[in-house]
């Protein structure tokens, strides 16, 4: 496991280093205060991360012969401090800067995963992502990525981040309830029209910048039954992912304020 996690740390922040910090000068570790940039969008997804690694590494910590409540507050630690190791590179970047802002959503991802787990024993509210290529990526490839794999990481025009409740897991007789227990309701959150973190550049004036917000159904593939390990393992595999299915927009375009999806995703 040691070994494991090791291999996937110096690998993962090797591919980061080539695909965010390369072509960026470096500098002496300073801070820079980017809260008011992208809309948030960044911080929405340093928690999402910092959630899915104690997630995704708990069951891990449980199979080396962990303790339950060990491996909770171990994975929740590994996840809080391998979002820390991004803030300084970011620290270290001439670009950038260690950010508080970001420093604060990853525990707040960790500890939406640890508080859960000592509470309940189990994930009632998820963090969750969805991706849909943006117009804008192609307009500041430098800033928004010219790959697929930069844009996912870089367009934040593209992406949206979700807070997934189930349903079942808060209903006062849930065992004995006929409701299904894989209905989620969602609530969402992106923005548009970004071609600079604060503002736009000087040519691209005319697009407007605006905020999104969004009502949809979700399903957490996890509470479906099943004796099949492999299926098991699967649904906890892509419960990182929004299912695409019909939702609600509200947003600060006042030339178009509320919007109805037939699959938002």
């Amino acid at each position: 496991m040691i070994g494991g996690f090791s291999g996937l740390y110096a690998g993962s922040f090797i591919g980061l280093n080539q695909l965010w910090y390369a072509d960026y000068p470096k500098s002496g570790f300073h801070f820079f205060d980017d809260n008011a940039e992208w809309y948030g969008i960044d911080k929405c997804g340093h928690a999402t991360t910092a959630y899915y690694i104690g997630y995704y590494t708990m069951p891990v910590f449980q199979w080396s012969g962990m303790s339950r409540k060990a491996s909770v507050w171990t994975a929740g630690g590994l996840s809080f401090a391998y979002q820390s190791t991004i803030e300084v590179l970011d620290g270290f970047s001439a670009e950038w800067g260690a950010s508080w802002g970001d420093i604060i959503s990853n525990f707040s991802g960790s500890a939406l995963f640890v508080t859960q787990e000592l509470l309940w024993k189990e994930q009632r509210l998820m963090l969750k992502m969805s991706y849909w290529p943006s117009e804008y990526a192609d307009k500041r490839p430098n800033l928004l990525g010219s790959n697929f794999a930069e844009r996912l990481l870089k367009d934040y025009n593209a992406q949206t981040y979700w807070l997934s409740c189930n349903i079942w897991s808060f209903l006062p007789h849930r065992e004995t309830s006929k409701f299904p227990r894989w209905l989620n309701i969602a609530v969402g959150y992106g923005a548009n029209g970004m071609l600079g973190g604060r503002e736009n550049p000087e040519e691209f004036k005319d697009i407007r910048r605006y905020q999104q917000f969004y009502i949809s159904v979700d399903f957490d593939f996890t509470k479906i039954k099943t004796r099949s390990k492999f299926l098991r393992t699967l649904f906890r595999a892509i419960s990182i992912i929004k299912v695409p299915m019909p939702a609600i927009e509200f947003s600060t375009n006042p030339d178009q304020p509320v919007f109805f999806h037939w699959l938002m995703f």
